[in-house]
């Protein structure tokens, strides 16, 4: 059976391909610049750079447990959760990955790993706990749409690059104020900007843009994701009430709890922490009354009845 493109569609495709195309383009542009205004050799650079972009993406699922504090779970360990995702797998026509549970009151789940193949859903006991059966399930397909996307990886690309440029604006700027001239070209000496001053306003720009590009690359995704899961279950309804659930539990976790997990708020499939009041085009997940029109809408394409 040939495998679907679970939550895709052009329109949705179309931008997450624009914005994922600006961001690589402002990374490039970037490091042009910057290499050009330092004047200093690619070599060492790069070879940081492949080692480091190697290791993130041989090793960002086992990263992400890690930093989350999650652990894997047996079938003997976790029978039912191993159930759901054998079935949603099946239904999906994915591989099953691996399953972890990660041990907070936090209502919560995420997706990682680099590949269908090379992948790990978690979800958090506080879900397990608090959710139906039909929800938990309805949040798993969520998290496996991630998988099939891909966008997992796209996502980790991204904060990749991101930390590279921060890499390169410190380099810049240690290099500017400690080093002096730069092979010769010593613009400090003529009536031009300090170079130190010129990475400086370079790299707070390369930044402002990527900031806000990345996150609009976070909430396209995570309406993918939505979608995914409504077609997987064929049961759009599950996923709402389940964000629902999710978001008003989320409230009355203590902030000590809130905190220890706060990390993880760019996988989870809704942040742990209070409402932002930040506008949209600064949030990583699209504001939770989108994400429930979007699958109302969806609810009614399939002839689904919503509350």
């Amino acid at each position: 059976m040939k495998r679907r493109n679970y939550g895709r569609n052009a329109g949705l495709t179309l931008r997450m391909l624009l914005t994922g195309g600006l961001l690589g383009l402002l990374y490039v542009i970037f490091a042009v610049v910057l290499f050009n205004v330092l004047n200093v050799g690619l070599t060492p650079m790069l070879v940081i750079v492949v080692i480091i972009a190697f290791v993130q993406y041989y090793t960002s699922d086992k990263l992400a447990l890690a930093a989350s504090g999650a652990k894997v779970v047996s079938r003997e360990q976790a029978p039912e959760l191993h159930a759901m995702v054998e079935r949603l797998c099946a239904m999906a026509d994915l591989p099953k990955p691996r399953v972890a549970l990660m041990d907070t009151p936090v209502p919560n789940a995420f997706a990682t790993g680099r590949s269908p193949k090379h992948a790990a859903v978690c979800v958090t006991t506080g879900l397990w706990e608090r959710l139906e059966p039909k929800e938990v399930e309805a949040v798993l397909a969520h998290e496996l749409s991630h998988v099939a996307n891909r966008d997992v990886l796209v996502m980790t690309l991204a904060s990749f690059f991101a930390m590279l440029a921060a890499m390169l604006t410190r380099f810049g700027l240690y290099a500017g104020m400690f080093g002096g001239g730069y092979g010769g070209n010593n613009r400090n000496n003529n009536n031009g900007p300090p170079v130190w001053l010129i990475v400086l306003f370079v790299s707070m720009a390369v930044y402002a843009i990527s900031f806000v590009l990345i996150r609009t690359l976070s909430r396209y995704r995570e309406y993918a994701a939505d979608r995914g899961s409504a077609l997987i279950t064929g049961a759009p309804e599950n996923l709402m009430s389940a964000l629902q659930k999710i978001s008003s539990q989320i409230t009355m976790i203590p902030n000590r709890d809130l905190r220890e997990v706060q990390g993880m708020n760019a996988f989870f499939i809704i942040p742990a922490g209070a409402k932002s009041v930040a506008s949209e085009l600064f949030m990583d997940h699209p504001p939770i009354e989108k994400r429930l029109a979007a699958l109302a809408e969806i609810a009614r394409e399939m002839g689904r009845s919503v509350a």
